[in-house]
């Protein structure tokens, strides 16, 4: 298979760990080149520019993997004229692109095969989840962390405190705040608004101890 991965330079380290380098590969920064000439592309960068969705629309056959928590498949396809190309989300956040199973969902259930016949070819077991911001397990870690960011402005512990007592508790491989760092504050945060903004539910209305956290890396 010919591959396009698009990308930051850690994310595109993060994918070549994750399928070593057993198709060819090409990698860039941004869409820069015609899609129509791979089979496979992976874009990290579509949930954050939806505009260049425009891009892989109309390519008939592409199958095309965005990486997703941040933004449902349904929304993407919604703005465009048509879309040719088969669509697929990847949980591709720090941390999670690395896991063994690599969660993924789908525009249309009809293309599943194809997303079957792609994760054998890489050689990597996956979980289909709905299509969904958020996905699952963002949609999980996330309100943990949110709910640890509460816990920590009431002033009933420390951030060491809060991370020792969920690996302690959960058998969890981080803490809330220890995630949060390796994931990134501006990933949980961008997710968490996704969520809300989707869903209206108070779990995940994000603490103003993480927006003013937030607001300071920005």
């Amino acid at each position: 298979m010919k591959i396009l991965v698009v990308g930051s330079p850690s994310q595109q380290e993060a994918f070549k760990a994750k399928f070593q380098a057993k198709h060819n590969y090409e990698f860039a920064p941004q869409l820069n080149q015609d899609p129509s000439g791979f089979d496979v592309v992976f874009d990290f960068t579509v949930a954050d520019q939806p505009e260049q969705m425009e891009m892989y629309a109309d390519v008939e056959g592409l199958i095309l993997f965005i990486n997703a928590p941040k933004i449902a498949l349904g929304e993407l396809a919604y703005y465009q004229a048509a879309l040719e190309c088969k669509l697929f989300g990847f949980n591709g956040l720090p941390t999670f692109i690395e896991r063994d199973i690599l969660e993924v969902s789908c525009l249309n259930i009809e293309d599943a095969a194809a997303l079957k016949g792609v994760c054998e070819a890489l050689d990597t077991d996956f979980e289909l989840v709905q299509d969904r911001v958020g996905m699952v397990t963002p949609r999980i870690i996330f309100m943990i962390i949110n709910e640890a960011y509460y816990t920590l402005q009431e002033g009933t512990a420390t951030k060491a405190d809060i991370d020792q007592g969920m690996k302690l508790g959960t058998n969890y491989p981080h803490g809330p705040f220890e995630w949060c760092e390796l994931i990134g504050l501006d990933h949980v945060y961008e997710t968490l608004e996704a969520l809300y903004e989707d869903t209206k539910e108070e779990r995940y209305k994000i603490c103003p101890l993480l927006k003013q956290a937030y607001l300071r890396t920005a």
